[in-house]
């Protein structure tokens, strides 16, 4: 199909992008989906995630489920990977882990993880030019912080619980920088939580 080069049409989550427009084609959304507490917190400075796991859960646990069906692979920092192996998270050959890490891999690892050292512009345009599902890029706040500063996060869902912990890792690494975001829905649950779904906004240049 010809388009014009100055015309992005949207279907759905695909943008199509004329070659001669110099603009990215994404077909794959890179998506934050997070807890955090009322603080800013994703864990404790331990990483433990005692505030979070130990409060009852709504029905449909906050449409994890229904998101996970959007996406089929998921990124993750080394310090996350390695918590996450460390409270027996699953994995598996059909589900695809990318772990950004400077450290050497380790000399086994799960079926499904690929350890990533290439710039994470680089990862980005690959990944969301590839076929598939969207990525969710679930932690911690460095990768997180790191992917903000190369434009390479498409949305945010952080879901806010009702507790301050006083201290703890934050969602963000934090840097100097300031990201205009677009609210999608802002959705409460019965337990006091609330889920804020945002998009990242275009960045006026200067």
């Amino acid at each position: 199909m010809d388009l014009p080069d100055w015309r992005v049409f949207k279907r759905g989550e695909l943008s199509i992008v004329s070659p001669e427009s110099g603009l990215v084609t994404r077909n794959r959304k890179i998506i934050v989906h997070i807890a955090t507490s009322a603080d800013g917190y994703i864990a404790r400075p331990d990483g433990d995630l005692d505030w979070l796991t130990g409060m009852p859960a709504p029905k449909g646990f906050y449409g994890i489920a229904e998101f996970m069906r959007t996406v089929d692979a998921k990124v993750l920092g080394r310090k996350t990977f390695d918590q996450s192996v460390k409270m027996g998270a699953p994995f598996g050959a059909n589900d695809r882990h990318y772990v950004f890490s400077r450290q050497e891999p380790p000399a086994t690892a799960p079926a499904g993880v690929e350890f990533v050292t290439e710039p994470i512009g680089t990862f980005a345009a690959r990944i969301r030019g590839g076929s598939g599902k969207n990525i969710w890029l679930m932690g911690g706040g460095k990768i997180i912080g790191s992917f903000l500063d190369e434009d390479a996060i498409d949305e945010f869902v952080v879901t806010i619980m009702p507790v301050f912990i006083g201290e703890g890792i934050p969602l963000i690494v934090p840097k100097h920088r300031q990201v205009p975001l677009k609210l999608r829905s802002a959705t409460p649950f019965s337990n006091g939580a609330v889920q804020l779904h945002y998009d990242i906004a275009p960045r006026r240049s200067d």
